[in-house]
């Protein structure tokens, strides 16, 4: 959803003064109102100075959040329409699952992948990561030791065999630069890496320099199957 302070040229009513309000409490987003609890906000608010219009900031919040939940519906071909116009794409540098995607895993989605053990999918996450991070940067979320810098390495070899040891060198230090990879064991410590994210993420593009473009989790099954009882035969 909307960041607020993108939302100020068209409602004026979320001003500066309203966003650091916000801010002070942990909201950024439109989104973020769905997580607090609106009650004690405004309990804050009231106690400013500036009680009146802050009240009014939050009301017109949630008509935008009201607009949001109730769009129109589309059909196929509207939605065909809007993936066209908006297709931000980041190759995974594997030739038939690219062509598979359309182009490869889009922008701002979630791309799951799903099959049995040892089918290939961390080897996808790997070589996706590779490729990406030749331009931005990626946060690898290794839930079970399986984030390998030599098959990297063996990657960027194999797309790289034209070019001189020197250059070969150079992309390698930027792609391994560019990766960041974090074990996490639990649900409960991959959430917790999530939090941290966002507000780096948040601040990392008021500044204007965000450069990540990719999360990846390998796997997401290591995490969940504890929590549900028992093993996952399948992958995710």
């Amino acid at each position: 959803m909307a960041q607020l302070k993108n939302l100020e040229r068209d409602y004026p009513i979320i001003d500066s003064n309203f966003q650091q309000f916000c801010v002070s409490h942990g909201i950024f987003s439109v989104e973020d109102f769905l997580i607090h609890d609106l009650y004690t906000l405004a309990a804050f608010a009231e106690q400013s100075i500036s009680s009146e219009r802050l009240k009014e900031g939050i009301t017109q919040v949630l008509s935008i959040m009201d607009e949001m939940m109730h769009q129109p519906w589309q059909n196929g071909l509207e939605l065909l329409e809007d993936a066209k116009r908006n297709k931000h794409l980041l190759p995974t540098g594997i030739e038939g699952i690219d062509l598979l995607l359309g182009g490869g895993v889009r922008v701002g989605q979630l791309t799951e992948l799903v099959g049995p053990s040892s089918s290939g999918k961390t080897q996808v996450c790997l070589q996706t990561a590779s490729n990406v991070a030749r331009n931005y940067t990626v946060l690898y979320l290794d839930t079970g030791n399986s984030f390998s810098p030599q098959r990297i390495a063996h990657f960027l070899g194999k797309t790289n065999e034209l070019v001189s040891a020197q250059a070969k060198d150079q992309i390698l230090q930027k792609v391994m630069s560019n990766i960041l990879c974090r074990s996490v064991f639990d649900i409960f410590a991959m959430f917790d890496v999530l939090h941290q994210l966002q507000y780096r993420l948040l601040y990392q593009d008021r500044g204007g320099g965000c450069q990540m473009r990719l999360l990846i989790v390998d796997s997401i099954s290591y995490l969940i199957a504890p929590v549900l009882g028992g093993t996952s035969s399948q992958g995710i």
